[in-house]
């Protein structure tokens, strides 16, 4: 059963368990550096060895077709996940300044890019259009999926979506091969997707040598509501708990009644659910309903906590909200909305990154370039305050050659 806690007991709950990486890293440098120096012979051996692939090549033809009921699902999520990484990349502009300077910037999408596809426990066709449609959005020429056992669904999108690679490989070898590239992998400039620990150590490791998105921990959620439907809330926090058994789910409430019947209602839910050996012990060990003083004091709280995924039942709180990954506003925004077809990405930043970036988005795969013009007047006028920061780091070369040109 879901642990109720007053607020001055819960504290615990924002030093979250924290994902050691540690040991799995360990476990894949080697893995790492047999595909970098061995390529596509390493590759192979993990794949017969994981995955139980027994291929002669990691890549796979893009074929497959979906149902007619199933084609009509990912199309509506596809236009509304197209139109949101449009909205997300930024534009070209340039500015002329009265003094003379012309200033700006350009946008380059990234040459290639890696998608990680999970397949595991559940496989994740809508993984798939999430770390995919916004790099076509951006105009990423090559996009390349790894993915160690490919539903039909998944290759079927695969082939609806034009991905130009397609390779049957998991784990840290694929992220291996899709960092340094072997024969058959082409190298790629930014690997995006989540995966299992090994997955994200791996990711961790290679962070150096390509753009990853972010490491990724366990998914979550936090909901703050002062009232509402139990049955609703009860079904929200079960949805994200069915992901993991790692997976958490937080209502923060000031109501003890509404706390209560949540709790009643996910061991209601819970008795029917298909997926409850997963559910019930990512609630029982690591969900909890925090009962607090004010809404103000759960903003705050939320905000240390800094979600994953962040409902909001009173979307009056929103100007307050600092810390998430992605918001979801108002009773009737289920987060399982934005997990397939509302047009936001579902690939997000867990275990507290959400302090530091959103989610996965189409600007992830563009450079933004800035770009710089001056007249001789405009460089004349800037002289005075160059030559004197560059003499004070002791860089004569660069004053002169400002200088050089107020004399010729």
């Amino acid at each position: 059963m879901i642990r109720i806690l007053d607020y001055k007991d819960a504290r615990s709950l924002v030093t979250r368990k924290a994902q050691t990486l540690g040991d799995a890293e360990r476990v894949v440098a080697p893995i790492l550096e047999a595909v970098r120096t061995r390529g596509d012979d390493a590759l192979l051996e993990y794949a017969r060895k994981f995955d139980k692939y027994e291929g002669s090549s990691v890549r796979i033809p893009i074929e497959g077709k979906l149902t007619p009921e199933f084609q009509k699902a990912v199309e509506t999520a596809a236009t509304n996940i197209r139109e949101y990484a449009r909205l997300q990349l930024p534009v070209e502009k340039m500015v002329e300044y009265p003094d003379g300077r012309r200033l700006g910037q350009i946008v380059r999408p990234l040459d290639s890019m890696g998608a990680y596809t999970p397949a595991g426990r559940y496989p994740l066709p809508s993984t798939l259009l999430m770390n995919v449609i916004p790099a076509q959005e951006a105009g990423v020429k090559t996009t390349c999926v790894a993915c160690p056992n490919p539903s039909a669904e998944i290759l079927g999108i695969a082939a609806w979506l034009g991905v130009t690679h397609f390779f049957r490989m998991g784990g840290a070898q694929a992220i291996a091969a899709l960092a340094y590239g072997t024969e058959t992998v082409p190298r790629v400039d930014r690997i995006v997707g989540p995966g299992n620990i090994y997955v994200a150590a791996a990711k961790k490791l290679i962070a150096g040598e390509t753009g990853i998105d972010f490491v990724a921990g366990p998914t979550e959620i936090v909901i703050i509501a002062a009232e509402g439907n139990p049955r609703w809330i009860a079904a929200d926090m079960l949805a994200q708990a069915e992901h993991d058994l790692d997976a958490s789910a937080i209502l923060l409430t000031t109501s003890r009644k509404l706390a209560e019947e949540v709790s009643a209602e996910l061991e209601k839910q819970l008795a029917v659910l298909p997926t409850a050996n997963v559910a019930r012990p990512s609630i029982d060990n690591n969900g909890a309903i925090v009962i607090l003083d004010s809404m103000a004091q759960a903003v705050e709280f939320s905000n240390a906590l800094a979600p994953e995924h962040l409902a909001l039942h009173d979307d009056a709180l929103l100007p307050q909200i600092q810390n998430a990954g992605s918001v979801f506003l108002g009773p009737a925004s289920p987060e399982a909305a934005g997990d397939y077809a509302s047009g936001p990405n579902h690939v997000l930043p867990t275990s507290g990154q959400a302090r530091l970036r959103g989610g996965l988005s189409a600007a992830d795969f563009v450079k933004v370039v800035s770009v710089q013009q001056m007249t001789r007047d405009a460089l004349a006028n800037l002289t005075p305050a160059i030559t004197m920061l560059a003499r004070a780091e002791g860089l004569e070369a660069h004053a002169r050659s400002v200088e050089a040109r107020q004399h010729d």
